[in-house]
């Protein structure tokens, strides 16, 4: 994924303004997206705004010092502008952040660690999830963080900082992952924190093989290895507090991460009985995964128990791009999935205890915006007015990079 270093550096005074920006290549004409932009980078970011398209539409100034990101629409300069982690989050628009879902949330902690003041974690396992023949490295990574004040709820993030300089010679600037455990950790004790991390190899233009700073150094830590880690930090992907609630889930790559953590809470025996206010989930869940082959299914050994052992809450839809095809003969991607079950999916999705989740690649919204779309159109409802009540209400939830 794309992690701006338009965060800028701490000695700029923790400046900070977000920019609402519509006519980005690759994003709807009509949609805004937000980024949070650091004062030392203005200049450069507003550059490269121009460069995609871009239209600025307004410009204002934030306050406090949490970690600050863009999105995937800027175009990377350098290796380390550049990886591949669990998606960064954009800055929430104020549709998207009503003071009803502040309150629903007021309880849960952000930047508990900072910067310049990380937590040393430990890393205790590195195991690969894709199988042989697969597509690239993706990792799970296990961290003790046993004796620290971190807490944090499925759905957030945490950042690495990862050891050594850029190519400026600044110290490495941080990344965000997503959570891929629950608050109680694999292990259920409170102990531990994990991520699912895909190490990132693209060529640049002179056909030279390169390697993201972060996730490479990641993907190949040991055992009792340290790691500086910061935040927690997000709100946009919590799970509403309600058993009875339906959650839709749509998935690419290592996008992930946070519903592995929504399922473990709701369906693994162990987590169930370590909240005794959320042990029996009574709602309907539903991941649709896109995934390019059956080898980079992951976590594709739990997603199918959990299916098999609790068929009727929980509903596992796969895409795979490489061995499916779709109606017309081309690749099964995850937006065609949707497309096909778009009847099913818009029902539930009127249901007002629906939450629906979106993490992973920003390509494929357009093709689920256009599905349900259709569907609400039948209905004589403009799909963009539902989509923006949704947000109000809290129930449309949006990382992708």
């Amino acid at each position: 994924m794309f992690n701006s270093s338009a965060s800028g550096s701490q000695s700029s005074g923790n400046r900070v303004y977000r920019y609402e920006v519509v006519r980005l290549r690759g994003h709807r004409t009509s949609s805004s997206v937000f980024f949070n932009v650091a004062y030392d980078r203005m200049a450069e970011f507003t550059r490269q705004i121009l460069r995609q398209g871009g239209k600025i539409l307004n410009v204002s100034p934030l306050n406090g010092d949490a970690l600050l990101m863009t999105s995937s629409a800027t175009p990377a300069t350098s290796v380390d502008t550049v990886e591949d982690t669990a998606p960064a989050t954009p800055a929430e628009s104020t549709d998207a952040a009503p003071a009803a879902k502040k309150k629903a949330h007021a309880d849960v902690k952000v930047n508990i660690y900072r910067p310049n003041s990380p937590l040393t974690g430990k890393l205790i396992s590195n195991e690969a999830l894709v199988s042989d023949g697969g597509v690239g490295i993706v990792q799970h990574l296990k961290f003790d963080i046993s004796g620290s004040e971190l807490e944090y709820t499925e759905g957030q993030s945490i950042g690495i900082i990862p050891p050594g300089k850029d190519a400026k010679g600044k110290p490495n600037k941080l990344r965000l992952y997503s959570i891929a455990s629950t608050r109680h950790g694999d292990d259920v004790d409170d102990k531990t924190v994990s991520l699912c991390v895909r190490e990132l190899e693209y060529k640049n233009d002179a056909g030279e093989t390169i390697k993201g700073v972060c996730s490479s150094y990641l993907c190949a830590l040991q055992p009792g290895d340290p790691v500086q880690i910061t935040g927690p930090s997000g709100k946009e992907m919590l799970l509403p507090a309600e058993e009875d609630t339906n959650v839709i889930m749509f998935a690419t790559g290592t996008g992930i991460a946070p519903m592995r953590a929504y399922l473990w809470r709701m369906f693994k025996d162990n987590e169930r009985a370590a909240n005794p206010d959320y042990n029996s989930y009574q709602g309907k869940a539903w991941l649709v995964f896109g995934v390019p082959q059956t080898a980079n299914i992951l976590y594709k050994e739990e997603l199918e128990e959990m299916q098999t052992r609790y068929p009727d809450n929980f509903r596992l839809t796969y895409a795979i791009s490489r061995e499916q095809q779709n109606s017309e003969g081309g690749r099964m991607y995850i937006q065609n999935r949707v497309a096909e079950n778009s009847v099913e999916l818009w029902n539930m999705i009127k249901n007002p205890k629906t939450h629906t989740y979106i993490c992973g690649l920003r390509g494929m919204e357009p093709g689920i915006e256009e599905a349900l779309g259709a569907e609400a159109t039948k209905e004589g409802i403009v799909w963009k007015e539902y989509v923006r009540s949704m947000k109000k209400e809290g129930r449309w939830h949006v990382e992708t990079y």
